[in-house]
């Protein structure tokens, strides 16, 4: 029973990992943006996704060791570097994450937002400190990961979105945008989020070749989660445009809600920000920091300590900066690079024998793989000089 628990609370751990406060904005300016065409970004991406996943749970839980691990076994020093470009990148959306909490608990209550963002730092410091803090997490995420789902899908309801001609242009666009393939594929499982649910599946004692039907199940599951909750957000905000209305620029997603449902619709998104905010913190500070702790003893021995810590930075400097859109910039280019450089890694541990042992990973895996780096590498490259060109 536990075991089943840990593994869908990996899936959720990824997926509410993914779905912060940039996912609710992005995927609802972009369907401003695209309108139906915006269903055919989401397939693809959801495709990437899948391919960039499956192939980084299956090889991490295959070899028992983490990302960091298995990149030092690749080549030595390696998994310290991928370990500080996680942890800067998860430290700086952290800030992010805390500012949406922020942001969530204000519309919910007209608290001030720093108010709100150190109510949500107490609440996740407290998740970390129970005893049974990995069963505590687990449930946590799967809870709020259902509750802003279901309530996403009161909003697309009652928005009453024109669902034909979104399905017909989800597989048939009029419209193509690659760049936005790229920003959905990153937010998804770029940075610290792909591992997110393999570290925890490792932590919970799932390992080896015998677990690797659940693991291909639990991550495949992670990303369906992510895509429901984006394609029903979809929804919610084509029904909102293709009546007339007009998305805030400043807080899309909020005007989704408050269009399609009045004072109640913006409590609802007061609601769906907060879970996805504070979920992603869990997920951000969870992850960022087990790529440490294999680095030196103390860092495992005092790994409660450390997310506190982790938690408590990304609220202070969200209190002390407010919202450090430079840090974030840079934070965005670096994490879009993330992915190809790990995922690379990963397809090279896979056919070292000293890592994976007697595994076979499947070369259309493989294949599958190296045609994400490729094409994820390319993209951030033109996305880190694009987001330079901003600051500079």
């Amino acid at each position: 029973m536990k075991k089943n628990s840990a593994i869908l609370g990996a899936a959720f751990l990824m997926a509410t990992s993914a779905i912060g406060p940039g996912f609710l904005t992005q995927t609802s300016k972009f369907t401003a943006d695209l309108l139906a065409s915006f269903g055919f970004v989401i397939l693809i991406s959801l495709l990437l996704d899948i391919g960039a996943q499956v192939n980084i749970w299956r090889v991490i839980t295959v070899s028992n060791h983490r990302a960091q691990e298995v990149a030092n076994k690749v080549f030595p020093g390696l998994g310290v570097a991928l370990a500080a470009l996680i942890g800067f990148g998860g430290l700086v959306f952290n800030i992010g994450n805390i500012a949406g909490c922020g942001l969530g608990i204000n519309a919910l209550t007209n608290l001030p937002t720093t108010s709100g963002a150190i109510v949500s730092c107490v609440i996740a410091l407290g998740i970390f400190w129970y005893k049974e803090a990995g069963q505590l997490m687990d449930s946590f995420t799967k809870v709020l990961g259902i509750l802003m789902i279901a309530l996403t899908v009161y909003i697309a309801f009652v928005s009453r979105p024109p669902v034909a001609e979104a399905l017909y242009r989800t597989v048939w666009p009029d419209k193509i945008d690659m760049l936005k393939i790229i920003t959905l594929v990153g937010g998804t499982v770029g940075g610290y989020i792909s591992f997110a649910g393999a570290h925890r599946l490792l932590d919970a004692g799932i390992s080896g070749q015998a677990s690797l039907p659940q693991v291909t199940r639990s991550s495949v599951t992670g990303i369906l989660i992510t895509s429901v909750m984006r394609f029903v957000l979809f929804f919610a905000a084509l029904g909102v445009v293709s009546h007339g209305g007009q998305l805030s620029s400043n807080n899309p997603a909020g005007s989704v809600f408050q269009i399609a449902a009045g004072d109640l619709g913006y409590k609802f998104f007061g609601f769906v920000m907060w879970c996805a905010a504070i979920t992603s913190v869990v997920g951000a500070s969870y992850t960022s920091v087990t790529f440490f702790k294999t680095l030196h003893p103390a860092i495992d021995k005092n790994q409660r300590v450390i997310i506190s810590l982790f938690i408590i930075a990304s609220s202070l400097i969200f209190v002390a900066l407010g919202n450090p859109v430079a840090l974030l910039i840079v934070a965005g280019a670096v994490n879009g690079l993330i992915l190809p450089v790990a995922l690379s890694v990963i397809l090279i541990a896979s056919t070292k024998a000293k890592i994976v042992g007697t595994y076979k990973h499947p070369i259309w895996m493989q294949a599958v793989g190296w045609l994400i780096v490729f094409f994820m590498l390319y993209m951030g490259v033109v996305g880190i000089l694009q987001s330079f060109s901003k600051l500079f």
